[in-house]
């Protein structure tokens, strides 16, 4: 009730507000207010009997089609308070003498404990190890969440590696990772440098008969004293899998489907679109035809109108008095429920409390609401099929070369991070190669496509909103030099595509390496354990992903998302351009702030809007750490 009474408001205030700016959709209704479920739909509106219920109705249906909910919309705590309130209970305990709670990752030992123990001596090593991130809140040591770091760690105290008297703390023992990976994200290779105890001949074998069989340690070179292997690493090469049905053009149906070709016809260049979208041309409308049609056949006339006008009509379509940014992926205001009749024995039901009694009464819906609901499931479940089915062409993969031939070069990388600006810096980034592999494989049904990119460095999300933007690029039918125009001064809003496709597949040595052989040290690399990575990165990765993928459908919600978020942040892979759809502040909010502040509003913006697209959200502390 509390999330219709708040779309009530936003309602009332956008239909009395003709000139809204576009840009005006706030974070609450998109993000925190969850979109009802059907049955919720029913319970306010039974059946249509005006215009304008049955708009509601429709746009109930429309949502329970194509919105699902985001992964990022779920979190109801947000990340940045918790993170803050964190800091200051550590901070108010300090103060008042108290002892900070220790990090999960710290082995504690009593003061008897490190004295009795007999000192052994140490040397720096690189570890090399690989792992799957699911489960884990990412690489990076984290006093609060299970990480890679943390685990390993611990592996290193159990197993002598690390001493009891450095237990505690990571850095007396100086470790370093190599390169940082995100919430999810696995790496077949990753290098970790350390002082380590390394006179047991079975240490290998110990350090991973204390870790979860989701991470392997492949072996250990020593280096020399001062080897860092953050700041000696060369580049590194990364893997992302990438679903073929995602190069899929939005249906004709969606917010952004219209967009393309309502601004193509603008601009006067349609025929090039469709000539860029030829070999997916008329595809949705065959699965339209060979695949809804029939569900939508069996049902009756009045059930048949409703999901009709919910899948192949747009908002603005359904009345001319309902306000220009209301969600398709949003909630609609509905009247109480005043009767109903008794439901098929199948019925979902939902349940609030009585006012009389205090107990949860249960909500059925009658046959008719149910048919809806059941109609609904078939055609959501068609659609994914369609996609699923779908088996990309040479030509299609070509394009998509051709985007990724974009950032191949020095670009400044500002727009495919988080909170930095054109002119800093530390946004400018080489890529050396960016390739997807012409052939495709199957698995489970599902045709998969590997990209690969090597680059020097990349910031926190870079990969991920590189290959988001590719295939929106590829997708949307626009010309690939739009993404050269994203290294500009513009700030444009870039989701980042799902981390679950995501692995770091090696980082690379090639300086430190030709000065070790000199010295007769053994290089750093992955040459020697080619075979065990391969078993795991087939079993603990590349399983995993299609698994996760087959349950979860988490790239097939994350493009839902962008092709029905109703406002204009995304326009810029079509005819509109750059302009279309870059990021700015209000006006009213900018006059007599700061650059800052200026900067810091724009920054929020930015996180809010990708919100609610977003098939995730993560903690972004550490923002500028390169990996």
């Amino acid at each position: 009730h509390a999330a219709l009474h708040t779309l009530a408001v936003y309602l009332d205030w956008t239909c009395s507000s003709p000139q809204l700016p576009k840009r005006s959709l706030s974070r609450t209704f998109w993000t925190q207010v969850q979109r009802p479920t059907p049955s919720e739909i029913f319970k306010r509106t039974p059946w249509p009997t005006t215009e304008q219920e049955e708009m509601e109705l429709v746009n109930g249906v429309r949502t329970a089609i194509w919105g699902e909910t985001s992964g990022a919309s779920r979190q109801s705590i947000d990340k940045r308070e918790r993170l803050e309130r964190q800091a200051e209970t550590k901070r108010r305990k300090i103060e008042n003498g108290e002892a900070p709670e220790a990090p999960i990752y710290a082995t504690q030992f009593s003061k008897e404990e490190i004295a009795n123990e007999e000192r052994r001596p140490k040397k720096k090593v690189a570890l090399m190890l690989g792992y799957s991130g699911t489960g884990y809140y990412g690489m990076q040591l984290n006093e609060h969440q299970k990480t890679i770091e943390g685990d390993l760690f611990s592996a290193l105290v159990a197993s002598g590696a690390v001493s009891k008297a450095n237990a505690s703390d990571p850095k007396k023992s100086s470790f370093v990772r190599c390169a940082r990976t995100d919430k999810g994200v696995h790496a077949a290779g990753n290098v970790v440098s350390l002082k380590m105890i390394v006179e047991d001949p079975d240490i290998v074998k110990k350090i991973n008969d204390n870790l979860s069989p989701q991470i392997r340690l492949w072996g250990y070179e020593t280096t020399t004293g001062g080897f860092s292997c953050y700041q000696l690493c060369d580049s590194r090469v990364y893997e992302y899998l990438l679903p073929s049905h995602s190069l899929l053009p939005p249906h004709h149906s969606t917010w952004l489907g219209k967009k393309i070709v309502e601004l193509a016809d603008k601009a006067g260049n349609l025929d090039d679109v469709k000539a860029r979208q030829e070999e997916v041309a008329g595809y949705w409308e065959k699965v339209d035809e060979e695949h809804i049609q029939p569900i939508l056949a069996k049902v009756p006339e009045d059930v048949r109108s409703i999901v009709q006008k919910a899948i192949f009509t747009s908002e603005e379509q359904d009345s001319s008095s309902a306000p220009d940014e209301v969600p398709s992926g949003g909630e609609v205001q509905t009247k109480p429920d005043e009767s109903s009749t008794q439901p098929p024995a199948n019925s979902e039901s939902t349940a609030e409390p009585s006012a009389e009694t205090g107990e949860a009464k249960p909500f059925v819906m009658d046959p008719r609401q149910q048919l809806i609901h059941d109609t609904i499931k078939s055609v959501k479940a068609a659609y994914l099929a369609a996609k699923r089915a779908y088996r990309v062409s040479p030509a299609r993969v070509a394009r998509l070369q051709e985007a990724l031939d974009q950032y191949q070069g020095t670009k400044r990388f500002h727009n495919y991070t988080i909170q930095k600006s054109y002119k800093d810096q530390s946004a400018q980034r080489i890529i050396k190669s960016f390739k997807v592999n012409p052939e495709p494989i199957l698995i489970n049904g599902t045709e998969w496509l590997s990209l690969k990119v090597h680059g020097q460095s990349f910031m926190m999300h870079q990969i991920r909103k590189m290959v988001a933007m590719a295939a929106l690029i590829v997708r949307s039918g626009c010309i690939p030099s739009r993404i050269s125009e994203t290294y500009g001064p513009e700030r444009i809003a870039i989701p980042k595509a799902p981390g679950l496709g995501l692995l770091l597949e090696r980082p690379i040595f090639d300086s430190y390496n030709t000065k070790a052989t000199s010295l007769g040290r053994e290089p750093v690399g992955f040459t020697k354990f080619t075979a065990e990575m391969e078993e795991f990165k087939q079993r603990e990765i590349y399983d995993r992903i299609f698994r996760e993928e087959q349950q979860s459908s988490a790239f097939n919600i994350f493009f839902n998302h962008i092709d029905h978020y109703p406002a204009d942040y995304y326009l810029y892979v079509t005819s509109g351009g750059i302009e279309a759809s870059k990021l700015v502040p209000a006006p009213q909010s900018t006059q007599g702030a700061s650059r800052s502040s200026v900067k810091k509003q724009v920054d929020k913006s930015e996180h809010d809007i990708l919100a609610a697209v977003e098939s995730e959200s993560e903690d972004e502390t550490n923002l500028a750490e390169d990996r």
